[in-house]
């Protein structure tokens, strides 16, 4: 896996708010209603990060995850925005293209409904948007399916190779364990750390993802010498001469 440069990163960002620019409706930068709305409890976070499961459900290739993102942030919204203009002017940001990991996707909704309660203007909510979902699909990427996939799936298989039932139970359960945890504990981090987890998060992306991949490939080297066997007909002959 290639790491990118800080000028790739940005590079990266720039194409990735043009095309979220490209696909907006948005015709006014700030909300009409200014004052910032009432707190969001637990439980309106909670139900965002179970509905963030549906963040693929409506994935398309104009505005990839888009109508998923909206599905998840809808519930919180409307709550924030009793000004129906405002409401609309929110939904239509939130339709705008949209692309990250689908599993640590909560830490940057909870931080763009922080944004939201702020009424901070439109122009800057799309920028954290786009500036946070690239950092976090490659830490995700390194994290899950580099990382913690193969590490169940070995403890899995080694019980399935067996015979025992537990394998797969085993490996469903660990797996989602780290998942749902991640998935529900970064919503609420996000929400309440706000832009504030922004600068924690440009500050380690690269050592984390960096870091989960060597695990990950050191992972899966071990899986391979345990479970792949070959078989060759090269028969190699020494002669000794004294």
């Amino acid at each position: 896996m290639a790491f990118e440069s800080t000028l790739e990163m940005d590079a990266k960002a720039e194409r990735m708010l043009a095309k979220a620019e490209a696909t907006s409706t948005v015709v006014a930068d700030e909300y009409e209603d200014q004052a910032p709305a009432a707190e969001l409890t637990r439980k309106d976070i909670t139900r965002m990060a179970w509905r963030s499961l549906a963040l693929q459900a409506s994935f398309n290739y104009e505005r990839m995850q888009a109508a998923g993102w909206l599905y998840g942030l809808i519930p919180s919204l409307r709550k924030i925005h009793k000004n129906d203009e405002d409401l609309s002017r929110s939904m239509k940001l939130h339709m705008e293209f949209y692309n990250t990991h689908p599993f640590l996707v909560t830490f940057i909704m909870g931080i763009v409904l922080a944004m939201e309660k702020s009424k901070e203007r439109l122009s800057v909510i799309r920028a954290i948007k786009v500036a946070t979902m690239g950092p976090m699909g490659g830490i995700g990427d390194a994290l899950f399916w580099l990382t913690l996939l193969p590490i169940c799936a070995a403890l899995g298989i080694s019980l399935a190779m067996e015979g025992s039932l537990a394998g797969p139970v085993l490996f469903l359960v660990l797996f989602n364990a780290v998942h749902f945890g991640l998935r529900f504990g970064l919503a609420h981090y996000g929400y309440s750390a706000g832009t504030k987890a922004i600068s924690a998060l440009k500050e380690h992306t690269q050592k984390l993802s960096h870091a989960a991949t060597i695990v990950g490939l050191t992972v899966v080297g071990g899986l391979i010498a345990t479970f792949v066997n070959l078989n060759t007909t090269l028969v190699e002959t020494v002669i000794q001469i004294v």
